[in-house]
């Protein structure tokens, strides 16, 4: 009997067990998900809780709901992995053995790791969103908060989801607005980019929706250390505010790095187009917690594992793998007032205006605000609860289509 071992039951890890279960036969396989957690988290839920948007009951179901039968599940913390010799040992003392590894542990926030950020105001008057404890503070904050400089930075590359923080930006303008405050309010946001996104057609397209909202954008600004009201650059400029919303640093799983599997942030590097490990044949990273030059974002762990889950069966068969992971994601920006945009990109090819899915039909519209795009955005927590985790077929193509695209605007 052959051991599949999944490390994560996030979403990359839970949609794997759950297309290779069927897949693999259990006469000759075994597969167990392990994960300390025994609570799934909507993550992209987060950015609406602050403004009660959502309620923080809405993001949270129990993570053996979402596992097939067939998939042996194991709460508990990894310690460390022994890939020498194909062993897991967890945080309770106990050892299981693989012959295939699957690390989808994701990444997660480490404001220890910013000096000064968790001692110069943490859940006072600094807050983040990224995690559901921050998000549910957050809203408490803002319902009594009356207003000043509120600042919204990123610390470091890379972190999930890159556009939240500008989709935090919309929504704390409109939600200003409506409680009547906006001239109340001075917004910022601060970001290490020289831009306020990594790709340029994308940002141009942000960038004037920032200015149209009247939210100052200050770049190329690498935190150095957090001070009471104040952040200050490596090269020593200053931001103040009176209140920070921070997108921390962001790290991979801590066992990663004692098991020298990781790089400096923790992330495991692999082949971009399959996931595998550089260094053992049998060490899969999928999803955030795998050094992918691309968005850590829910839409590239699911075209991801659509991937994964064609090359796995093939390889362990002995066969080529024929699949290629093109660095696809898909985003939703949620832009306040009940719209949004849509960029759709890859490794090589820059987000582009168009329609989406069909070609010039749509609904969805690419870099152009609509009120569809929101309602798309909003419906997909329940695609992704009743269709995504479940490993049920999503009628998206894993790869990018140029389909619906224009090649420049006006084309």
């Amino acid at each position: 009997m052959k051991r599949l071992l999944v490390l994560g039951a996030g979403t990359a890890g839970t949609m794997v067990v759950n297309r290779l279960r069927p897949k693999l036969d259990e006469g000759e396989w075994t597969i167990t998900i392990v994960d300390e957690e025994e609570i799934h988290y909507y993550q992209p839920g987060f950015l609406f809780i602050p403004f009660g948007a959502l309620d923080p009951a809405d993001v949270v179901k129990a993570t053996r709901e979402f596992v097939h039968d067939g998939v042996e599940v194991v709460h508990a913390g990894v310690e460390l992995v022994d890939p020498e010799n194909n062993t897991v040992t967890l945080a309770d003392g106990r050892t299981l053995e693989y012959d295939e590894l699957v690390i989808a542990t994701g990444t997660r926030t480490r404001p220890d790791q910013t000096e000064g950020l968790l001692e110069s105001g943490w859940r006072d008057t600094i807050h983040d969103f990224y995690t559901f404890d921050g998000a549910v503070a957050l809203h408490d904050k803002l319902r009594t908060w009356e207003g000043g400089r509120l600042v919204v930075n990123i610390m470091e590359m890379p972190f999930k989801c890159p556009v939240a923080p500008m989709e935090f930006s919309f929504l704390a303008d409109a939600f200003f607005r409506e409680k009547g405050m906006r001239d109340r309010v001075e917004l910022v946001y601060v970001t290490p980019l020289d831009a306020v996104f990594t790709k340029p057609i994308a940002a141009e397209h942000l960038s004037h929706l920032l200015d149209e909202k009247g939210v100052h954008v200050e770049t190329d600004f690498y935190v150095e250390h957090v001070e009471p009201g104040k952040l200050v650059s490596y090269d020593e400029r200053e931001v103040p505010f009176d209140l920070l919303v921070t997108i921390p640093v962001h790290m991979g799983a801590e066992f990663v790095a004692k098991s020298g599997l990781g790089d400096e942030l923790n992330h495991v590097p692999v082949d971009k187009h399959n996931f595998q490990s550089k260094k053992f044949a049998n060490v899969w990273a999928i999803g955030d917690a795998a050094d992918l030059p691309t968005s850590k974002a829910g839409s590239v762990a699911h075209f991801s594992v659509d991937v994964f889950a064609v090359n796995f069966v093939e390889h362990v068969h002995g066969r080529p793998m024929p699949e290629k992971f093109d660095g696809h994601a898909i985003c939703f920006v949620e832009t306040g007032n009940d719209k949004g945009l849509m960029i759709d990109f890859n490794y090589e090819t820059e987000p582009l205006p168009g329609k989406y899915p069909i070609p010039k039909i749509g609904p969805f519209s690419l870099l152009e605000e609509s009120k569809i795009n929101h309602m798309g955005k909003m419906a997909f927590r329940w695609a992704y609860w009743n269709v995504l985790l479940p490993g049920r077929p999503m009628p998206m193509p894993a790869h990018l289509t140029m389909a619906g695209k224009y090649q420049s605007e006006g084309a």
